[in-house]
């Protein structure tokens, strides 16, 4: 179990040393913006149509982990979202900690509002633990769902695999139904229960979010198969593949040495 723990923890280390800083950090950042922006509602002139301006950067952090799936694998792109998520809640804690600190904001200084003004800036950084919850609970699931669909629909291209068509296929639907169970539980775990959404409307508005995001993601797909071809063209991982084989091949000799002891 010790040596189990250590091969993990040296996978891990390979794996954060052979992505790109700047991706990474591309993705760290998309995540702190969605939970920020998401603060403030746009207004469609739709009743049936509820977004808000997480949605300029969501796609963003589901292209990312398409990458990753699609080059590094489902687990790699899981554990580098686990990290995304964990740095979130520590920009999170700080934010929270400036609201606290007595002081006033620059855009508070409104004759007669500086209060109100500055007490909702707070707020809005300060953030609500209910909403920092279920976003959180409700990324780590979308992003367990995207990375393990986005892998097995891969698996499934025998021909091309790495052609535009596998890349889309697996990016559109995985990044479609993780947006849906990301905008849902959301819905479910803060809109139904702290303000009183029904489940009807908990349910269309994770298929409007979804359909919207989606859009996003088509648009924007063929960066993300550049990004990929571009990335296997340099080599990029390779240590952390070599790595993974290395420790496949030792566990297939192990097995069969326990069978021949056991024959």
């Amino acid at each position: 179990m010790k040596d189990r723990i250590k091969r993990e923890f040296g996978e891990f280390v390979l794996l954060i040393r052979s992505v790109p800083p700047m991706f990474l950090a591309v993705f760290v950042i998309a995540l702190i913006a969605m939970n920020l922006l998401a603060n403030k509602s746009i207004n469609t002139g739709l009743d049936w149509l509820a977004l808000d301006c997480g949605i300029i950067v969501s796609w963003i952090a589901f292209l990312v982990m398409d990458v990753m799936a699609k080059h590094f694998g489902a687990k790699a792109s899981t554990e580098l979202s686990i990290i995304a998520v964990i740095v979130n809640l520590i920009c999170c804690l700080l934010f929270f900690t400036a609201s606290k600190i007595p002081g006033v904001w620059g855009e508070s200084y409104v004759d007669g509002s500086e209060t109100v003004i500055n007490t909702a800036l707070d707020n809005t950084f300060g953030g609500t633990w209910y909403v920092l919850l279920g976003s959180t609970v409700a990324f780590v699931a979308s992003a367990v769902v995207n990375n393990g669909l986005n892998f097995l629909i891969g698996k499934a291209f025998k021909k091309k695999p790495d052609g535009f068509g596998a890349y889309a296929c697996r990016a559109y639907v995985s990044t479609a139904v993780a947006q849906f169970v990301d905008n849902l539980v959301f819905a479910f775990l803060v809109s139904k229960i702290f303000f009183g959404w029904s489940a009807v409307s908990c349910i269309v508005c994770a298929l409007t979010g979804m359909v919207v995001e989606l859009l996003c993601e088509v648009a924007f797909s063929h960066v993300g198969y550049l990004i990929c071809k571009r990335w296997k063209a340099r080599g990029v991982g390779n240590d952390y593949f070599a790595f993974r084989a290395a420790i496949a091949s030792q566990s297939e000799k192990t097995d069969d040495s326990l069978e021949g002891k056991a024959a």
